[in-house]
């Protein structure tokens, strides 16, 4: 089996719940599953940025990456955030390897639009990488960083880069781990459940917006690309990885339906 996980940048902000995610992948590779590991890191950009008197400004959701911005999120992303990462896998007891989207053009991007500078939209994985890296026994952690066969390079959303690394992966799961208790209803309590058009029908009644919109939009995108199921769980639950693949209502579990384009 197949397994992507994609981290919130939020859950690796704090070094017990790093370490026990980290314990929790290797727990579940251990078990002969094939896993890609890819992360975000949004709140240590803003705060790297802020401490160097840089403001962030966002457009849409998106963190508007000027050179100077573009600079710090291959320290921070590329850099500091993912190999604390890779070195917790380490200490959990994985072979770990940290890469970005522009290693072997893993993940090449294009421009979305002019204002908000350099930040790319995935537009196609090159899997061979982590295909030759898994299969060896080694585990790929991927920084939301993408480039092109110009060699440019390019920020893109965590959640964007998740699914075009379990598309080219063929992952059989996908699970986004995150700071929310999984995609709430109108009575606010987490959806166990949901296909693709019961996602929309959310999004067109306002009941999921802002990341929660971008997260669900980013799922359907999984699904018509072959995922089988994608889950949106809570990290902060003990042994949350280990009991989402047996099965446990945990979060909010998404496959397509019977309906569904």
């Amino acid at each position: 089996m197949k397994l992507l996980v994609k981290l919130g940048g939020t859950l690796l902000d704090s070094e017990a719940s790093l370490r026990r995610l980290c314990g929790e992948i290797v727990e579940v590779a251990r078990q002969g599953r094939q896993v890609v590991v890819v992360h975000g890191g949004g709140k240590q950009m803003t705060r790297f940025l802020t401490e160097r008197g840089v403001e962030s400004r966002f457009i849409g959701g998106l963190r508007v990456t000027t050179p100077e911005t573009m600079d710090a999120v291959l320290n921070v992303l590329a850099g500091s955030v993912n190999k604390q990462l890779v070195a917790a896998l380490i200490a959990a007891g994985a072979d770990a390897v940290g890469l970005s989207g522009i290693d072997a053009c893993l993940v090449e991007a294009e421009p979305i639009r002019d204002e908000l500078g350099q930040v790319g939209r995935p537009v196609r994985c090159n899997p061979a990488l982590l295909d030759c890296l898994s299969a060896a026994g080694y585990l790929p952690v991927v920084a939301c960083v993408a480039g092109d066969r110009q060699g440019r390079v390019y920020n893109v959303n965590a959640d964007q880069m998740a699914v075009a690394c379990a598309s080219g992966f063929q992952a059989d799961q996908l699970i986004f781990l995150t700071d929310v208790d999984g995609v709430l209803g109108e009575d606010k309590r987490p959806i166990t459940r949901l296909s693709l058009a019961e996602s929309q029908a959310l999004i067109d009644r306002g009941l999921a917006t802002g990341g929660m919109q971008a997260k669900l939009n980013a799922a359907g995108d999984a699904l018509r690309n072959g995922i089988r199921q994608v889950v949106i769980a809570p990290g902060s639950v003990e042994g949350g990885i280990r009991r989402i693949l047996d099965g446990e209502a945990l979060g909010t579990r998404m496959m397509r339906g019977a309906g569904d384009e």
